[in-house]
């Protein structure tokens, strides 16, 4: 059963001077005709923020703190810490679910395992994220936090979130190519993720009927976001809710060996599917 897994990972790591090579063309390329070029990246998020903030932040919540198990927090930064990883996990999911569709052609006569493309979307949007985190980090520390030893599991939460897009992009790929309805199913499902995760709205506000937030759970992406702000804010461990542990490890590895074993499966007949 995980053969077709390791197949593809070991394509990952024995061409990752590759990925990372075509990631940076990726990123040059993209804004090489603007002429604030990869400014961009950082003028896009800024400007959703504010809107995002006026709208939830000023106009909905008139300017109230989000209440959490660690204090009264400002709903900027309790917005942020949701929002940054959602600006790399949208267009990963989106660009990596395309990826495949648009490169197949021009790699199918070459010595090339198609399985890089959406890796090389996923680590060419990372750039962006990781800059993000920092400016982040800059921005609590002018609000008055102080890192704690929750800090430490960022890490854990961003070898998590880089799990599940590699399983969920290399699957979505595949059914995108095949079947191309599917990519616009996916974009107008990515958008309305956006507002059934917990990225500008507070799931302990008790807003929510408590069946209602336990079926928003099962998203994975709701547990990657909670997590981040758990490791901002200090206010548990991944290991203790080692229920909820389980459960995202388990369907995100149920994804990954269905994806490799469909990707394995038609690659050879991608470029008939065009």
């Amino acid at each position: 059963m995980f053969k077709s897994v390791w197949q593809v990972i070991k394509e990952q790591l024995d061409h990752r001077d590759l990925i990372f090579r075509m990631a940076s063309f990726d990123i040059k390329g993209m804004y090489q005709k603007h002429y604030l070029g990869s400014l961009w990246q950082f003028i896009n998020p800024a400007i959703q923020v504010s809107i995002y903030w006026f709208v939830f932040g000023l106009g909905i919540r008139g300017g109230q703190p989000v209440e959490t198990s660690a204090g009264p927090i400002p709903f900027f930064l309790w917005m942020l810490m949701g929002l940054i990883p959602w600006f790399f996990i949208s267009p990963s999911i989106i660009q990596g679910s395309n990826s495949v569709y648009q490169k197949v052609n021009m790699v199918s006569k070459m010595n090339f395992p198609v399985s890089l493309l959406p890796t090389i979307k996923i680590i060419g949007n990372s750039l962006q994220f990781f800059i993000l985190m920092i400016l982040l980090m800059i921005v609590l520390f002018i609000y008055g936090f102080t890192p704690t030893i929750y800090f430490v599991q960022i890490v854990y939460y961003i070898f998590a979130m880089f799990a599940f897009l590699f399983a969920f992009t290399l699957l979505s790929s595949t059914i995108s190519t095949l079947v191309r309805d599917y990519q616009m199913l996916l974009q107008s499902m990515v958008r309305m993720i956006l507002y059934l995760s917990p990225i500008l709205w507070d799931p302990n506000a008790g807003r929510v009927p408590e069946w209602v937030a336990n079926i928003l759970q099962l998203n994975p992406i709701f547990y990657i976001i909670e997590g981040f702000r758990d490791s901002f804010l200090g206010r548990e461990w991944f290991f203790e809710d080692p229920l909820y542990f389980f459960y995202f490890w388990m369907f995100t590895l149920t994804i990954l060996v269905i994806g490799s074993r469909a990707h394995l499966q038609f690659r050879k007949n991608f470029v008939d599917y065009l």
